[in-house]
């Protein structure tokens, strides 16, 4: 079990906007090794009107993935934060989906990146930030670097009123072992956003079990086939694992699925989630 607490919220429905990254014209995703502006052709007008369709899904709560955000321009950030709050909705994370910070040679340079997105996670009102632990092979080597520089990410975070998290993400946290030495070893530091699509095989509510005590958050991902049938029992069974953990926290529903229409995959999840919740 953990040394440390949990930081809880209370339970909610919320969406990344990986969930309707058509509706935002699929913009690339840009890392610190593939292009480190914001994506060019982007439409700066679609993210704008995003937060006012999530209402219609009853949904106020929002994740942002960082690519799809198309400028860092303070002004173009006002808007988008005005747009928000017109419509009821909350920035829970901002979600930096690129660096690898255990990378032997570059990871000094992803810190920097990662730490660059800060300032616009801020200006939004996000109350979390999430990076990836580390995409290395698990070693004693590429833990420490993992301990090392979150822990100073998770400080620079702290300093402009963001709580740092990661995820059951990439080789480096592959195991819930590896979940556990990292975010004991940084003394809830640092959260854990849990993703039910992340790790799979026969073992897979086994592992996902052993870290839903840490969740802070979790993406709420189910299966679909190529028909757009939902695989139910995986999804409701790893809800089950976060009742009996006793989460609490914002449920951010996950669907990639190009069988179905975005907002209708994001239906069904939502119907499912809204029976354990209200």
């Amino acid at each position: 079990m953990t040394n440390f607490t949990v930081q809880r919220s209370p339970r909610r429905l919320s969406v990344s906007s990986w969930s309707l990254h058509r509706r935002l014209g699929a913009p690339p995703i840009t890392g610190p090794g593939n292009g480190e502006e914001i994506a060019n052709g982007h439409d700066l007008k679609a993210l704008l009107a995003l937060p006012g369709r999530l209402p219609a899904l009853g949904i106020h709560t929002l994740e942002l993935c960082h690519f799809h955000l198309p400028s860092r321009d303070p002004g173009y950030l006002r808007e988008l934060a005005t747009a928000m709050k017109q419509a009821g909705v909350s920035l829970f994370s901002f979600l930096v989906d690129g660096g690898d910070i255990t990378d032997p040679d570059t990871g000094e340079r992803d810190v920097a990146w990662i730490a660059a997105w800060m300032p616009a996670a801020e200006a939004l009102g996000a109350s979390r930030m999430r990076i990836i632990a580390g995409k290395q092979p698990p070693s004693e080597a590429a833990l420490q670097l993992s301990l090392d520089r979150m822990g100073t990410l998770a400080d620079q975070a702290a300093g402009r009123g963001i709580r740092l998290m990661t995820e059951n993400w990439f080789p480096l946290l592959s195991t819930p072992q590896l979940v556990h030495r990292l975010l004991e070893g940084l003394d809830g530091a640092v959260g854990l956003c849990l993703d039910f699509g992340n790790w799979s095989g026969e073992d897979k509510y086994e592992r996902l079990e052993k870290i839903a005590p840490l969740a802070e958050s979790c993406h709420a991902k189910a299966a679909f086939d190529e028909a757009g049938e939902m695989d139910r029992a995986d999804y409701e069974r790893c809800l089950d694992l976060l009742d009996g953990a006793g989460f609490q926290g914002p449920y951010t529903l996950i669907f990639d699925s190009p069988a179905l229409p975005e907002e209708e995959g994001l239906r069904l999840e939502a119907g499912i989630v809204r029976e354990r919740i209200g």
